[in-house]
């Protein structure tokens, strides 16, 4: 290390000018040194050894992910942090015990804390409830973020509604003077910030956050006011929760997109991934929170509403196939994947019954989802719009659309215990007669 690195305390202490060669101190570590990214895999991989010698191992496609060569308990770990699931207390206290003969253990039998989430579990009424309360607070605080002079239930402000044949033009480009950088920085620092709260609690803010992040090199006075009224809507919604129930633990994917609403002549993909079962002979399928959220900003300029839409199909049938050998590898075995599609051009170029002669021009990446078709691993139907849930994480709405879905997605007072359909406004205001075949519901909509 360059001996000038050092403060001058600590080259007095250890006399290191004595010992520096070329201006270098030269060291040899014997232990691992808090910080440093070699530091975390050293120590993953004595762990692995340590467990290894108790019958532990670490499965082969899902990191994290541990299991007992015969012991029926299987734990996730991460950084520091086990999450165990086993039957029969003497299994726990066996991973425990191989723990505390290496390591200094704290333990929660209870399960209330988990990577910084609260999990509130009813085990008779078979749910779980998952939070991060005074998160918000601290950010606002940490920000200095005043409250907003009104209540802000939008996260990002809706563009402007067009009209006839000028509906599906590219979004203007912002041509303000990019901000300085100790502006830039801060807006960084805060989009960092909220992306973990957003991830794995509150939902409803991501694609928010992915158009703001998609700026915020460049960012300008109107990304720091985009960033403004996202604070103003976390301030207005605090304490997000999400609600699991018990399911068959089958895999469901919605799938979606939109065309041209992002600037650059760019589209906006969707998808949310949530276990349920499949419905058959019109069974209703029960509504659950979501165990993967996709809002992202597709990295091809696409042709056509039908080519974005098959490009949604792509990527969350990639994150789809990584989500099936999870489970898989949890010991949920997986049927072919219900994938729900309001694009019937997508969904019949998935599954091979239309003449591909016109589709010639679009991505050759996106036609993989054909060959998973095919193969039995998705099963790609139409359903309309007005059933998609991805359809919310690809565009912004205005504040009226965000309280009216909000309780589809977070579990609140006025949240239905079961998913008729994700539904537009209109649609929302006289939800009368009945609903489609597969869904129930069993309260009313908000």
């Amino acid at each position: 290390m360059p001996l000038d690195i050092f403060p001058p305390a600590t080259i007095a202490q250890y006399n290191l000018t004595q010992h520096a060669h070329n201006g270098f101190v030269y060291l040899e570590i014997r232990k691992a040194i808090y910080g440093l990214p070699q530091a975390g895999i050293l120590a993953n991989k004595l762990l692995r050894q340590r467990l290894c010698q108790a019958g532990y191992y670490e499965v082969a496609h899902t990191p994290g992910l541990w299991k007992h060569v015969t012991r029926p308990l299987q734990f996730t770990l991460t950084v520091d942090d086990f999450g165990i699931k086993y039957v029969g207390k003497e299994h726990a206290h066996h991973l425990l015990t191989s723990l505390r003969n290496h390591y200094e253990v704290e333990e929660d039998w209870t399960g209330s804390l988990y990577c910084g989430i609260s999990l509130k579990w009813n085990y008779d009424q078979g749910h779980v409830d998952i939070s991060m309360p005074g998160y918000v607070d601290k950010l606002l605080t940490r920000f200095d973020h005043k409250a907003p002079a009104r209540p802000q239930h939008s996260p990002h402000a809706a563009p402007p509604r067009l009209f006839g044949k000028d509906g599906q033009i590219p979004l203007d480009h912002d041509s303000e003077p990019i901000l300085p950088p100790d502006r830039i920085k801060r807006i960084q620092q805060i989009i960092g910030s909220i992306m973990y709260y957003a991830q794995a609690v509150d939902l409803t803010t991501l694609v928010a956050l992915s158009s703001i992040a998609s700026e915020q090199t460049k960012a300008t006075e109107n990304t720091e006011k985009r960033v403004t009224q996202l604070l103003d809507y976390l301030h207005t919604h605090r304490d997000a929760t999400v609600r699991y129930v018990a399911s068959n633990m089958i895999l469901n994917i919605h799938s979606d997109a939109s065309y041209l609403s992002e600037t650059k002549a760019r589209s906006r993909l969707g998808g949310t991934f949530f276990m349920g079962g499949s419905p058959i002979n019109g069974k209703p399928i029960q509504l659950n929170g979501p165990i993967l959220i996709a809002a992202s900003i597709c990295k091809f300029v696409v042709a056509s509403a039908a080519e974005a839409e098959l490009g949604a199909l792509f990527y969350n049938c990639q994150d789809g196939t990584i989500l099936r050998l999870a489970l898989e590898e949890l010991g949920h075995v997986q049927p072919p994947t219900p994938v729900h599609c309001d694009n019937s051009t997508a969904v019949s170029i998935a599954n091979d019954t239309v003449k591909k002669q016109r589709s010639r021009a679009m991505e050759k990446n996106f036609f993989w989802t054909v060959d998973q078709v095919a193969l039995g691993n998705f099963n790609v139907t139409w359903h309309p719009g007005q059933e998609n849930l991805a359809d919310y994480f690809t565009k912004h709405f205005d504040a009226r659309h965000h309280q009216l879905v909000r309780p589809y997605y977070l579990h609140m007072p006025n949240s239905p215990t079961h998913l008729p359909r994700a539904l537009a406004p209109r649609t929302l205001k006289g939800c009368v007669g009945t609903l489609p075949n597969g869904y129930s519901r069993s309260a009313p909509l908000p």
